[in-house]
C-alpha cells in the first residue's frame, strides 16, 4: 500500500486506480530509495551538493546554464509558485513550450515546489489543451510566450498562467528576479505524485498516466546505469518533447542523475541534430529512426565522432535504417521500446544482442514475455501480446476501466505484438490496437476522424496507419463524401487542412481515399484492418 502523502492537495493521489488493478513492481527495494525525497533535489540540489555546481548543466543557443545557475532558475521559480501564486503541494501545473533552458528549469522548480508537472506538446491546438486542463484539474501553467495562442483559447478563467520569454512585468522572468534564489525544498513521499503524462489513446481521447518521484529515479537507475553507462564528461542530446517521457529521461533526468549535460534543441531537424552533435560534442544520441534516417546521408558533412551511444524508440525501427546509420557513422543504433505508462524504456538491443531487427532484451530491472490472450506465455517464434513487470509500470489516472485492460495478472500489457527467438530476443510486429505511429508520435485514428466528420460533406470516414518507408507509418484516411461532393485534390488539401487547424499537424491524413463505402462488420463496424490490408 502507498505511504502516507504530504500533499494537502490529495486530487491526484484520489484519482489513481484501485489497489487491486496495479501491477506488480519489481526492484524497487533492490533500488534502495528513502521513504521521502524529492526527484528534482535528487537530480538537482545534490548535484551540486556533489560538487557539480560549475559544470555545464545545459546547454542551448545562445546560453549555457552550469549546475549552480540551474538550481538558482529553479529555486526561483519554485518561489513564485509558492509566493506569488500560491501553490499548494499536490497541485498541477502545466508546462507549454519547446525544448529549452527555461522548460528545464520550470519543469525543476515544479517538483521542488510540491507541484505535479503535466507537460505539454508544443503543436498541440487549444482543444487539446483543454481536454488536459479539465482532466487534470490544472491550477497553474508556465507558457513559453511564443506559444501563448493556444494556451489562452483552452484556458478557464481561473487558470493562472505566467509566460516566459518575455520582458513583461508579469512576466516569470521578471518574477524570479524578485526572488531571493533560496528556497525550502518541500520533500514528498517516494510514492507521492510527480508528474501526469499525457498519451494519445485509441479511443480519441489522451490517456492520463500518473508516476511518482520513485519512478523518475527508477528509470536513471535503468537504462542509462545498465546500457549507457554515463559520466559527468557526456553530452546528452534527444529531438522529443518533454511530454513524450522518453525525452524527459533522456534531456533531463538522465543527464542530471550523472552529472552530465544536456543540449536542449528547440527546432531538432536532421541538420540542426547533426550540428548540435558536432558543435557541443554529443555523446549519447536519443532520437526516432525517421530522424537517424533523415541524419543518414548528412552525417558525412558533419564531425560526429564523439557519439559513443545512438538510442532509438517512439517507433519501429526498420533494419535499413539500422544498417545506413552504421555505414555512415560506424555506429551500431539501440534500438528499444518504452512507453508512456512505464514512464520510459524497458528493453532494448543492448552490446551483447545487437541484432538488426531486433528490439532486444529486458534491460536490468526489468521481466518481459510474450503471452496469448489468457496470459499463457508462448513458446519461441510464436506471435503474442508483450507483458512487461519492472520497478514502473501503469497507473491510469481516473480510468478503471482502461487500468483494468492494460494490467492483468500484475503484468502490464503494452499494446503491442511481439515473438521472442531462441535466445531470448523480442522481435516487434505490430501495435495490438488502432494506434498509428508516425515518425515517433502516437496518433489516435479516432481523434482524427472526429475532426473529419466535422465537415459538412462527409458522411462517414476512417483512419488507419499505413506502413511507409519513411516515417514508419503514416496517417490514412478513408472517406465517403456526401452525393455531389468534390473529390479531387483540392478537396483533399480542405480536409487536411481542417486537421491541421484544429488538433497537432503532426496527426494530419497524409493520404486521403474517397471511397464509395467503408467495410463492416456484420454488427454494423468499421473493419480498419480490412482498410491496413488493402493498401500492404
Amino acid at each position: 500500500m502507498l505511504d502516507p502523502s504530504v500533499y494537502p492537495d490529495t486530487f491526484a493521489r484520489d484519482g489513481l486506480p484501485p489497489f487491486a488493478l496495479w501491477p506488480e513492481f519489481e526492484g524497487l527495494e533492490a533500488l534502495g530509495y528513502p521513504k521521502r525525497f524529492n526527484a528534482a533535489v535528487e537530480l538537482l540540489d545534490k548535484a551540486v551538493d556533489a560538487g557539480f555546481g560549475s559544470r555545464l548543466a545545459i546547454r542551448t543557443l545562445p546560453a549555457t546554464w552550469t549546475y549552480d545557475e540551474l538550481l538558482d532558475k529553479a529555486n526561483r521559480i519554485a518561489a513564485v509558485l509558492v509566493n506569488d501564486l500560491g501553490l499548494v503541494p499536490g497541485n498541477r501545473v502545466l508546462l507549454r513550450s519547446s525544448n529549452n533552458a527555461m522548460k528545464a528549469a520550470c519543469w525543476l522548480g515544479v517538483l521542488k515546489a510540491g507541484g505535479i508537472a503535466v507537460a505539454t506538446m508544443p503543436l498541440l491546438r487549444a482543444q487539446e489543451l483543454s481536454y488536459m486542463l479539465r482532466k487534470a484539474k490544472v491550477q497553474f501553467a508556465f507558457c513559453d510566450a511564443g506559444l501563448a495562442d493556444e494556451l489562452e483559447q483552452a484556458a478557464s478563467p481561473d487558470l493562472k498562467t505566467v509566460y516566459f520569454h518575455t520582458n513583461a512585468a508579469d512576466g516569470l522572468e521578471a518574477r524570479m528576479a524578485r526572488q531571493s534564489g533560496a528556497f525550502e525544498n518541500v520533500i514528498p513521499s517516494h510514492d507521492d505524485v510527480a508528474l501526469i503524462a499525457f498519451t494519445s489513446g485509441t479511443t480519441g481521447l489522451s490517456k492520463a498516466t500518473v508516476h511518482f518521484h520513485r519512478d523518475i529515479l527508477a528509470i536513471a537507475d535503468s537504462l542509462p546505469r545498465h546500457v549507457l553507462k554515463p559520466t559527468p564528461d557526456d553530452v546528452f542530446l534527444g529531438s522529443a518533447p518533454f511530454a513524450f517521457t522518453f525525452g524527459l529521461g533522456a534531456m533531463l533526468v538522465f543527464p542530471l542523475r550523472y552529472g552530465a549535460s544536456a543540449v536542449m534543441l528547440e527546432k531538432p531537424t536532421a541538420e540542426n541534430m547533426l550540428s548540435a552533435i558536432e558543435r557541443e560534442g554529443v555523446s549519447r544520441l536519443f532520437t526516432v529512426p525517421t530522424l537517424y534516417r533523415g541524419m543518414t546521408p548528412l552525417a558525412a558533412g558533419y564531425d560526429v565522432s564523439t557519439l559513443k551511444t545512438c538510442i532509438s524508440s517512439g517507433e519501429h525501427m526498420p533494419v535499413a535504417v539500422f544498417e545506413g546509420w552504421f555505414r555512415a557513422t560506424g555506429l551500431r543504433l539501440v534500438n528499444s521500446i518504452g512507453s508512456t505508462e512505464m514512464l520510459h524504456a524497458f528493453v532494448a538491443n543492448l552490446e551483447t544482442h545487437r541484432i538488426p531487427g531486433s528490439v532486444g532484451q529486458p534491460i536490468a530491472g526489468y521481466r518481459a514475455m510474450v503471452v496469448d490472450d489468457d496470459m499463457k506465455p508462448l513458446p519461441a517464434g510464436q506471435v503474442g501480446r508483450l507483458a512487461v513487470r519492472g520497478p514502473t509500470g501503469c497507473r491510469y489516472f481516473d480510468d478503471p476501466e482502461r487500468q483494468a485492460r492494460y494490467v492483468r495478472d500484475g503484468w502490464n500489457l503494452t499494446g503491442d505484438a511481439f515473438e521472442t527467438d531462441d535466445e531470448g530476443n523480442l522481435w516487434y510486429h505490430a501495435r495490438t490496437d488502432d494506434m498509428i505511429i508516425s515518425a515517433g508520435y502516437n496518433i489516435s485514428g479516432a481523434e482524427v476522424e472526429g475532426i473529419l466528420l466535422q465537415h459538412p460533406l462527409i458522411a462517414e470516414c476512417a483512419v488507419v496507419g499505413l506502413p511507409n518507408e519513411e516515417r514508419g507509418q503514416i496517417v490514412a484516411a478513408y472517406v465517403v463524401m456526401r452525393d455531389g461532393a468534390q473529390t479531387d485534390d483540392a478537396m483533399r488539401r480542405e480536409l487536411q487542412d481542417l486537421v491541421k487547424s484544429q488538433i497537432a499537424p503532426y496527426k494530419y491524413p497524409r493520404s486521403i481515399d474517397f471511397v464509395a463505402s467503408l467495410p463492416k462488420t456484420i454488427t454494423g463496424k468499421i473493419q480498419r484492418s480490412a482498410l491496413r490490408n488493402e493498401r500492404q
